[in-house]
């Protein structure tokens, strides 16, 4: 069976009208952002909520919730970047940084910690004027912001790759706090959060990060909108793990309402109101049914190289028979990993692993 009737016998089994169904939802997303393009210099700052915005440029995507209690800045972005995203957040608000959340131990995503942390301030401590008119810190822990990830990522951050050899990254950009449970909560700035790891999907440390009130998911890399995923064998990474995160941020996000009625002149063409926003590690807002697509492009090529693994063909014969050719032009990066045979590599080896 060649890739093309692979291809169409599993998008019957999927179905394909969500395909079709995301076309509008990417014009009217994209428009947003490039509107925020057009507005900002160096660093792109986007405002998706009132109290709820989304740094881009700084390396992953930081989303960034503001409010009486302060700053929670989910990922931190390079290092390079960290001076421009503190000078980005104080724009915004007067209000300290009071966390940053890590959902991978990417580069990308961590890279930033320790400046950004060192700039922000524990909930913990406060401040009081003295009568000299100088202000000091108090509190039982008068102490840089804290950083949170699930304790794989903190293990991937500190564990040395070998004997005699020094940690991947310096210990003071290592999380603060871990957690090892599958679903760490807090509440803050009136607002529930859940942080909800995703074993074994791009790394075996992955979050999504759900802001209840906000309505907004930050998925971090399991989600690169520009290119396949970075299924990271590695580093604990799986497909299956990578469906399985996907599948739950589908399960979690709702979707915009329909109309009720045309008021004020509006029309079918305009974008749907409310609905769930996910943020991505690179690239611009999902909604929901960005994500089944982008799900189902995983699962297509999945299938398809399940199938020809069955066949008893080589990994260089599946490359050959490019499984992945239907989804190059969207997602076909020719740089950088992954590239669209780096993908398919991951996939048949995350296959056939789990098989031995």
């Amino acid at each position: 069976m060649t890739v093309d009737a692979l291809l169409g016998s599993v998008r019957a089994r999927i179905g394909t009208r969500t395909l079709a169904a995301g076309v509008g939802f990417t014009l009217c997303v994209s428009g947003v952002i490039a509107l925020a393009q057009g507005n900002a210099a160096g660093l792109e700052v986007l405002q998706i909520r009132p109290n709820f915005y989304m740094i881009v440029g700084a390396g992953a995507n930081i989303g960034a919730q503001i409010g009486p209690n302060g700053v929670v800045l989910v990922n931190a972005g390079t290092a390079e970047a960290s001076g421009e995203v503190v000078a980005a957040v104080a724009k915004l608000t007067n209000q300290p940084i009071r966390y940053i959340i890590d959902t991978s131990a990417d580069p990308d995503v961590v890279g930033g910690n320790a400046k950004i942390a060192s700039a922000g301030r524990n909930i913990t401590s406060f401040a009081v004027r003295t009568a000299a008119g100088r202000t000091t810190m108090l509190g039982t822990d008068a102490d840089a912001a804290r950083v949170l990830s699930h304790d794989n990522v903190l293990t991937r951050m500190s564990r040395p790759p070998g004997p005699d050899r020094p940690s991947p990254f310096p210990s003071e950009t290592w999380p603060s706090e871990s957690f090892i449970e599958r679903r760490r909560t807090m509440y803050f700035n009136d607002e529930g959060i859940e942080i909800l790891h995703q074993p074994a999907a791009h790394t075996d440390g992955d979050t999504i990060v759900f802001f209840r009130k906000s309505d907004v998911i930050v998925a971090g890399n399991i989600i690169d909108t520009n290119r396949f995923p970075v299924i990271d064998l590695a580093r604990g990474g799986s497909v299956e793990g990578e469906i399985n995160a996907l599948n739950r941020i589908i399960e979690i996000a709702i979707p915009p309402g329909p109309f009720v009625g045309l008021p004020n002149g509006r029309n079918a063409t305009d974008a749907q109101q409310g609905g769930t926003d996910v943020l991505p590690g690179h690239g611009r807002i999902y909604r929901q049914i960005d994500v089944v697509n982008y799900r189902n492009m995983v699962v297509i090529i999945r299938d398809i190289v399940q199938d020809m693994t069955k066949r008893k063909m080589t990994l260089d014969q599946i490359k050959a028979a490019d499984p992945a050719k239907p989804y190059r032009a969207q997602y076909g990066a020719t740089s950088g990993p992954p590239t669209p045979d780096d993908f398919v590599e991951a996939v048949y080896k995350s296959l056939t692993t789990a098989k031995s």
